[in-house]
């Protein structure tokens, strides 16, 4: 049988994809709570996006192996090992916003680009994931890869099988979520592996405390995706803020010495909602206000953290085969 016919026009094949600001369920996404008791996920992408540019060689002489160990798995995956990548990021590095998902994704378009294969979003998620776990042996979920596909706000549903729905956005919601909304990048890198095995384990010990936790959490996602579609941003703020009650209590580490300064200090300053963005350990967190309040909220996020614009993503991932390299 041949093998797949792949695109070799010597121009660079460029995909981006969004990340994501998880606003609840984050760790009810992962096997084996899913097909157990059910995960659900609240999240939205957001224009901070990660760009790869895939260049298919002819040869193995022509191409130049990624020497990052992501895009490595993935064109191993796919077969293209002599091709070329170059990913550029507009985030931080392990910022948790799902950054290697949205460079996982966008390779996964690039590749299906090159190969003449069509998926869609859905298919485009798993495959990124497969890569992920499979070649990289990563303990991540499903929902990272999820937004970076999707794009705009999602409510996901996670059992034997996986179901994205979209939620559909007012321009009013999507101006007041972008005025009442505050990402800040904490300047400390997140260990997420390490964090989502200790909180796995807890789980098949059933500790009573992670068990209902996720259990709390998971419903908490569902009452915000019921508040995004009803264009209910207060009710929104008020399920983070109790989902990161329930959220740090699953492990120690989910907090640090400086989210907990952070969080006191922006609470002063008239925040209503916070958590942490992620599997944490450092990373982002979200600051949930009053459009009145946002400004002097993000004067004091400042003083502890880099404060992150962003926009609302209503698209996923996107190729273009007719762009400049980066």
């Amino acid at each position: 049988m041949a093998g797949p016919e792949f695109q070799t026009s010597g121009q660079p094949i460029i995909a981006s994809a969004p990340t994501r600001l998880d606003f609840g369920g984050g760790w009810t996404d992962v096997p084996p709570y899913t097909h157990e008791r059910g995960g659900f996920v609240c999240n939205l992408a957001i224009e901070r996006r990660a760009t790869v540019s895939l260049t298919v060689a002819s040869a193995p002489s022509q191409g130049a192996a990624a020497h990052d160990p992501l895009a490595t798995a993935a064109l191993r995956h796919s077969g293209l090992t002599a091709s070329r990548v170059e990913i550029h990021s507009d985030f931080p590095f392990g910022a948790g916003l799902g950054g290697s998902s949205s460079v996982g994704v966008a390779l996964a378009a690039a590749i299906a680009h090159a190969t003449h294969t069509t998926c869609d979003a859905a298919e485009l998620a798993e495959r990124s994931r497969r890569v992920e776990v499979e070649e990289l042996g990563v303990a991540g979920g499903f929902q990272d890869h999820y937004a970076a596909a999707f794009g705009g706000a999602l409510g996901l549903s996670f059992t034997h099988t996986n179901e994205a729905t979209r939620i559909p956005l007012s321009d009013a919601c999507v101006d007041e979520l972008e005025s009442c909304l505050t990402l800040v990048y904490t300047g400390e890198s997140r260990i997420s592996g390490e964090t989502i095995s200790a909180v796995l384990d807890a789980y098949r010990d059933r500790v009573p405390r992670v068990v209902d936790a996720l259990d709390r959490m998971a419903e908490l996602a569902r009452q915000m995706h019921q508040a995004l579609a009803t264009g209910q941003v207060a009710s929104l703020a008020s399920c983070i803020d109790e989902h990161w009650q329930y959220q740090r209590s699953l492990h120690p580490r989910i907090s640090t010495p400086r989210i907990d300064e952070l969080e006191r200090v922006v609470r002063r300053a008239g925040a209503t909602g916070f958590k942490a963005l992620g599997a944490s350990g450092g990373g982002s967190v979200l600051i949930c206000s009053s459009a009145n309040d946002a400004a002097r909220v993000q004067t004091a996020a400042a003083t502890l953290g880099q404060v992150l614009t962003w926009r609302v993503a209503r698209d996923g991932v996107r190729v273009r085969a007719d762009l400049p390299r980066l």
